[in-house]
C-alpha cells in the first residue's frame, strides 16, 4: 500500500462521537494492514484504558512484533526518527492535510535507567508480554486486538465488547481489575518503575486527579521513597505534569497529593513557607490551606487562573510582619509576583503563560467598593491589568474568596464591577487608543517628530482616563497646541504627576479596605 489515505464525511452525525468512530476505524485498518502482512498487532496503552472506561481517547497506539525498517514497507509515508522503535504515521484527509497521526512501536524492552529518565538500552522483542511488563501502570498496561489476530491465545486474550465491535483483550497484570476498583497500581515493583523514569511519580498522581482513582499503597510508599529522584527530570516534563494536573477535575487533592508524596519540596517549595503559617482574622486557614482550596474553588477552566490561584499568596511568608499585635501581609501582592516569576521561569513556562499568571498575583488585591468605584478607577484598573484578563482577575477573586471559608463567591460589589467592565470595555485605556496618534499630530500639527510626542501622548491619556468623552479627535488636537507650549521636562512632569496620583490613590484604598 503506498500511503495510507482515508476520506470520510462527517454529515450530519455528533461531530465528536463520530470523529472517534473515524479514528478507531483508522487503527483498525493499521491494526488490519499489519496483520496481513505476518505481524503481530495491538492497540496498547491509554486508548484501550479510556475505551473499557467508556471515555473518549485522545490518540491511539499501536504495538506490534514488526521492526520499524518492516513497518516502513507497509506504510511508506511513515517516518522514523527515533531509536525506541516508534514509526509515526500521519493520515490525511482528501485535502492532503494530516488529521492524526498515529504511532507504531515495535514490542520493546529497556534496561538501566542512569538518568532516570531514558533507558540505556532498547532491544526489540518479538513478545507482547515483554513490552508490556516495562509500562508504568496496570491501566495502562493492556492490549486490545481484533478477532482476526492468531496470537491472542498464546497471551491469553479474553473476548470483550465495545461500542458493538469484538475486541480481544491482553491483561497480564490485572488493569481491569484496577480499573473497576478505581485503583492506579505500578507494574510490577514500584520501585523499580520510578527509578526507570521518576516522572512516573507524577503521572500516577496525574492519573489519579483525572481518573479520580486511589493510589495503591505500595505504589505510594514507593513514591514517598523516591521523590528526590524528581530532581533529575527536565523541568520541561515536570511543567508540562503539573499543568495536566491543575487541569484535571480534581487539582487541588493533586496538589495535596504531591505534598504528602514530598514531591512538592522538589516542585513547588515556595508553597510550603506557607504550611504552618497562620494568617490575621480575615482568614481561618493557614497559607498553604487557603491557597489549595483557592485553587479547588476557582470557577476557571483555565490551568493559568487555577495556577495563579494556587500562587496568588505564595508572597505572603515573606512579607509577614506584626503590627499592634496582628499579623499583617502589606505588598504580598507584589512579593508574590516576583516569586511566581522566578518559579514560572525555573519551570520553564512559555513568556505568554508567564505574563499571564504573574500579572495576576501582581493585581489579585485589585480595590473595588460599589459605592466608590468609579468609570474612571475601572479604566484605570483594565489599563493596568488589560481587557482579555478581567475575567480571570475576577475568578482568582472569586477563588479566593472561597478558598477564605467565604459562602458567597459572588458578593454585589463583583457584579457591580462586572457591571462597570461591561460599561467602560470600549473607552480608552492605552495610548494605542487614542483618537490621536504621531502621525496625526505631525500630519496636522506640523509637529516635529521626537521624545516630546510621546510625553503629550502620555498627558492626553492621563485626562481621557479621567473623562472619556475628551477622546475626540478636534478636542485633543487643541488640547496638544496647548500643551505643545510647555517643554519637555514639563511635560513628563504633569503625566507622571496625573497618572503617579492615580496610582497612590488606588495603593491608599487597598491598604485601608485590605488589611492584610
Amino acid at each position: 500500500m503506498a500511503s495510507l489515505f482515508v476520506i470520510y464525511l462527517l454529515q450530519w452525525y455528533n461531530e465528536l462521537y463520530f470523529l472517534l468512530i473515524i479514528m478507531l476505524k483508522i487503527a483498525l485498518d493499521v491494526l488490519n494492514q499489519i496483520e496481513a502482512n505476518s505481524f503481530e498487532a495491538y492497540l496498547v496503552g491509554g486508548c484501550v484504558r479510556d475505551l473499557l472506561m467508556g471515555k473518549e481517547p485522545k490518540d491511539f497506539d499501536i504495538t506490534t512484533s514488526a521492526l520499524p525498517e518492516e513497518i516502513l514497507k507497509i506504510f511508506p509515508d511513515g517516518r522514523y526518527e527515533n531509536n525506541f522503535g516508534t514509526v509515526l504515521l500521519p493520515v490525511k484527509n482528501e485535502q492532503g492535510n494530516t488529521i492524526l497521526v498515529l504511532e507504531i512501536t515495535t514490542y520493546r524492552s529497556e534496561t538501566g535507567y542512569l538518568d532516570h529518565r531514558r533507558p540505556d538500552e532498547v532491544v526489540f522483542e518479538k513478545e507482547l508480554d515483554k513490552d508490556l511488563s516495562r509500562r508504568d501502570f496496570t491501566v495502562n498496561a493492556m492490549a486490545m486486538c481484533l478477532p482476526s489476530q492468531s496470537s491472542k491465545e498464546k497471551y491469553g486474550a479474553k473476548k470483550i465488547e465495545i461500542n458493538n465491535q469484538i475486541f480481544y483483550l491482553v491483561d497480564l497484570f490485572g488493569g481491569l481489575k484496577d480499573i473497576k476498583l478505581k485503583i492506579i497500581r505500578a507494574v510490577g515493583e514500584p520501585v523499580d518503575r520510578f527509578k526507570e523514569d521518576a516522572l512516573r511519580m507524577m503521572r500516577a498522581i496525574r492519573f489519579s486527579c483525572q481518573l479520580n482513582f486511589e493510589m495503591e499503597p505500595k505504589t505510594e510508599r514507593a513514591i514517598v521513597k523516591m521523590a528526590g529522584s524528581i530532581k533529575f527530570i527536565a523541568k520541561e516534563r515536570i511543567k508540562d505534569e503539573l499543568i495536566k494536573i491543575i487541569s484535571s477535575d480534581f487539582p487541588s487533592e493533586g496538589i495535596e497529593f504531591l505534598k504528602v508524596t514530598k514531591l512538592l519540596q522538589y516542585i513547588l517549595p515556595e508553597l510550603l513557607l506557607g504550611e504552618k503559617m497562620q494568617q490575621n482574622h480575615h482568614h481561618i486557614y493557614t497559607i498553604l490551606k487557603h491557597s489549595i482550596l483557592s485553587l479547588k474553588y476557582c470557577p476557571s477552566k483555565k490551568w493559568q487562573v487555577r495556577l495563579a490561584a494556587l500562587l496568588h499568596d505564595i508572597g505572603k511568608p515573606a512579607s509577614m510582619r506584626m503590627i499592634d499585635g496582628q499579623r499583617t501581609f502589606y505588598n504580598h501582592e507584589y512579593i508574590g509576583a516576583k516569586i511566581s516569576k522566578k518559579i514560572v521561569d525555573r519551570l520553564k513556562f512559555s513568556n505568554e503563560d508567564a505574563d499571564m499568571v504573574v500579572n495576576l498575583v501582581k493585581n489579585h488585591m485589585f480595590y473595588y467598593n460599589a459605592g466608590e468605584v468609579t468609570a474612571a478607577s475601572v479604566r484605570r484598573l483594565i489599563s493596568k491589568v488589560g481587557k482579555e484578563n478581567l475575567k480571570d482577575l475576577i475568578d482568582l477573586r472569586v477563588a479566593d474568596r472561597l478558598g477564605s471559608g467565604t459562602p458567597k463567591a459572588m458578593p454585589y460589589k463583583l457584579r457591580h464591577l462586572e457591571y462597570m467592565m461591561e460599561k467602560v470595555q470600549n473607552d480608552p485605556v492605552s495610548v494605542k487608543m487614542l483618537k490621536v496618534n504621531g502621525d496625526i499630530m505631525i500630519a496636522e500639527l506640523k509637529m516635529v517628530p521626537g521624545p516630546k510626542i510621546g510625553a503629550i501622548l502620555d498627558v492626553l491619556l492621563a485626562e481621557v482616563l479621567e473623562n472619556p468623552e475628551l477622546n475626540d479627535k478636534k478636542i485633543l488636537l487643541k488640547k496638544v497646541k496647548e500643551l505643545d507650549k510647555l517643554d519637555l521636562v514639563q511635560l513628563r512632569d504633569k503625566a507622571k504627576e496625573t497618572i503617579e496620583e492615580k496610582r497612590k490613590e488606588e495603593d491608599r484604598d487597598i491598604k485601608k479596605k485590605f488589611k492584610v
